[in-house]
């Protein structure tokens, strides 16, 4: 699917990963739109892009609709890739031997993978709307209304401790993958997901630098952290390459987390 004339919305556009693929996807021809909290630098990205902000919170089902209004009175919404997310770690015990704080589990859940579907549902339901190639017989990728890339994580695989909500959200991301695309295939509707693993993203960018070179180290090759803009490479082939659909595909240099 061509890049160039079409809207792409981006969530969590304003920093990290988002960020990094906001800025590929508008050099490559999109208008972009950046939706991410009204307190983030998405405006003034926006306006670096000559893009749009949509000030919104994914779980609002309202605010995620009139982002997704925004793009597609810009051009044709065919890309949606859903970057927003947190990651507060959080034991199942704390420290003192109390039970974890049950709203925190239920926020990490709602905003990463709740968060997720809304958008995935409020984008898909225009996206079905747009134009579709003429091509004859069964479809193709030329006949794709739409792609939708989603962010889970490697922790989806292999969480470590303290991160059980964090896990549980990303693994339901990576678990809902299959079923939408197929759901979404006879709109001409591709979803894929990808798996980060530890990525140079302002949640490590806090950390001292030996502390970012021992993360680095533990990943088998290249001994590295990963480039937001890697990630945004891996989103903009996704788009291209029309027969990628229903997979959720790891980046994170072959590493497999440790326990702690």
């Amino acid at each position: 699917m061509q890049i160039q004339g079409t809207s792409a919305l981006v969530t969590g556009g304003a920093s990290g990963l988002g960020l990094a693929t906001a800025r590929r996807l508008s050099a490559s021809g999109a208008h972009v739109v950046i939706v991410d909290l009204a307190t983030s630098a998405g405006a003034d990205v926006a306006a670096e892009l000559g893009g749009t902000f949509s000030a919104a919170d994914v779980t609002s089902a309202d605010e995620v609709r009139e982002a997704v209004r925004v793009a597609q009175s810009a051009a044709p919404l065919r890309i949606v890739v859903n970057c927003a997310g947190i990651a507060p770690p959080a034991k199942v015990i704390d420290r003192d031997g109390n039970p974890a704080d049950l709203a925190g589990f239920e926020r990490i859940i709602r905003i990463n993978l709740v968060g997720t579907f809304n958008v995935i549902s409020q984008a898909a339901a225009v996206m079905a709307q747009n134009a579709r190639g003429q091509a004859q017989g069964p479809s193709t990728e030329e006949d794709d209304r739409g792609v939708i890339v989603n962010t889970a994580s490697v922790a989806a695989f292999d969480g470590q401790i303290g991160q059980p909500a964090y896990s549980a959200s990303k693994g339901g991301v990576h678990a809902m993958t299959l079923p939408i695309a197929r759901e979404l295939a006879r709109y001409g509707i591709r979803v894929c997901t990808i798996a980060p693993g530890i990525m140079e993203t302002p949640m490590l960018a806090g950390l001292p630098e030996a502390a970012q070179a021992s993360l680095g180290q533990q990943v088998p090759h290249p001994a590295r952290l990963g480039r937001p803009d890697e990630y945004a490479a891996l989103v903009e082939h996704i788009i291209a390459n029309g027969y990628l659909n229903g997979e959720t595909i790891r980046l994170d240099g072959a590493i497999r987390m440790a326990p702690k």
